[in-house]
């Protein structure tokens, strides 16, 4: 099983970029992603589950997520970047599907990409 982002990039303040996140070696209930800026511990940004989408309230309204399932990929189109989006954006999956109160845990995720680094400056 594999999780491949690509993506990423460095971006002006206000600017746009759209992370991609194929799986191949099986399906997934759940895809989603984190990010982690140097220091930080690493947080939730989206995730999407067949019940439901879910943001953290730092992107909501900005960053979509989006998923083909045709494709077992998923996508996250990230508008009006800010300085503070800078960090490594990894995908994450889960096979199976889980309750939304835990679904912003990392630990509840079982695969992992390599990460895509996004970075938004002047």
């Amino acid at each position: 099983v594999q999780l491949q982002a690509s993506g990423g990039g460095l971006v002006q303040p206000g600017g746009s970029l759209r992370l991609s996140c194929t799986a191949s070696g099986r399906t997934f209930s759940i895809m989603g992603w984190f990010r982690q800026a140097p220091g930080k511990e690493r947080e939730f940004v989206a995730t999407k589950r067949w019940a439901g989408t879910y943001y953290s309230d730092s992107v909501k309204g900005r960053f979509t997520i989006s998923r083909d399932n045709a494709k077992n990929t998923v996508y996250l189109q990230m508008n009006n970047l800010k300085p503070e989006d800078t960090a490594v954006y990894y995908c994450a999956a889960r096979t199976a599907d889980i309750i939304a109160g835990v679904i912003r845990d990392p630990d509840r995720y079982d695969y992992w990409g390599q990460g895509t680094q996004v970075t938004v400056s002047s």
